[in-house]
């Protein structure tokens, strides 16, 4: 299938890269030195194991236009960035593109399909012009939860750390050819892509984590094994999580584990830091309002009381308005 990657960073990278090595016809739409390293030396994966494998036979553009119609369409940019691209996504439109769209947290499309009171509302938390809506319609997205860890070590290469499990689903819920085929395609590159039914209880499962563990991490500086040992931060995170529980139930979901497995299991993961204390230490904009943000959304929407989340969303929200402002990066940095 021709596919086209909007982003080759940790997550745009290692699917790209994975599709390509499959014998997929992969087009990364790129900027900068990615776009350069790209064009000249393919993409480079390399393996958990360590092992590296690099693919010359793959395109690179930062000309949508240039790139034409594709098979499928692979959003894999943060959703904060969406809306910059958003007005030339469709020059990758033929009449049946598939759009697999790999943001953490709710998406623009969520109410879309829905059903109920709320069927068509707006996220203007994701999507507060309208225009990623408008010019990426909801018909054309199959929902996908991005379970795998990676990191961009450098332009063009990208590292897997681990995980292999991105589940597919229909904004309906239905069992369609395209869901089908997109699948059959992520399986025969290696990754576990399983066809589920109610793609929105997968996104709020992973959200459930990110909205909580995201935040506290870069207000604290502590890794997710130091936020659940932590006795005080461990009760924030289960009373966020609880609050968050509420209003997904408010919208027809329901979790398969309980709220001390899912700490249990962020413990699990160690040392780790999160994505949203990575961007804050390098400077980068953190993705706040897809995973936070749009939770404090759709609270309002369901009449739900989120103190706790609404507090550390508040803080966070302060921390990176501070950091645009001053131009900075906030990190630890030992006084020894």
């Amino acid at each position: 299938m021709k596919i086209a990657v909007i982003g080759a960073g940790a997550i745009g990278g290692l699917v790209g890269a994975k599709l390509a090595l499959a014998g997929e016809d992969v087009t990364f739409i790129v900027r900068g030195a990615n776009l350069t390293a790209i064009r000249d030396n393919g993409i480079t994966l390399i393996a958990a194991d360590g092992s590296r494998q690099t693919t010359r036979n793959v395109k690179a553009t930062n000309d949508y236009a240039q790139a034409g119609p594709q098979d499928v369409v692979i959003l894999a940019l943060k959703a904060h960035q969406v809306e910059a691209v958003a007005n030339d996504v469709p020059k990758l439109f033929g009449p049946e593109t598939v759009v697999v769209t790999m943001q953490n947290g709710v998406p623009y499309w969520y109410f879309h399909q829905h059903g109920g009171a709320l069927e068509g509302t707006q996220v203007k938390s994701v999507d507060a012009s309208g225009v990623v809506g408008k010019m990426i319609p909801a018909e054309r997205v199959l929902g996908c939860v991005v379970y795998p860890a990676s990191e961009l070590v450098a332009p063009g290469v990208v590292q897997h750390i681990e995980g292999d499990r991105f589940p597919l689903g229909e904004l309906d819920g239905s069992i369609s050819e395209r869901v089908n085929r997109v699948a059959a395609c992520f399986t025969n590159a290696g990754f576990k892509a399983p066809v589920i039914d109610n793609i929105r209880s997968e996104i709020w499962l992973k959200l459930w984590g990110n909205l909580t563990f995201n935040p506290v991490s870069s207000l604290s500086h502590a890794t997710l094994v130091d936020i659940c040992q932590f006795p005080l931060t461990h009760a924030l995170a289960a009373a966020m999580m609880t609050e968050a529980q509420l209003v997904a139930n408010k919208l027809g979901i329901t979790f398969r584990v309980t709220i001390d497995k899912r700490i249990a299991g962020a413990e699990k993961v160690g040392k780790h830091k999160t994505s949203m204390l990575q961007d804050v230490e390098a400077g980068r904009a953190p993705e706040i309002d897809a995973l936070v943000g749009a939770v404090v959304e759709l609270a309002r929407l369901t009449d739900t009381p989120t103190p706790h989340i609404d507090t550390v969303y508040a803080l966070v929200k302060l921390l990176a308005q501070t950091m645009e402002q001053e131009r900075g990066q906030v990190r630890m940095q030992s006084v020894s």
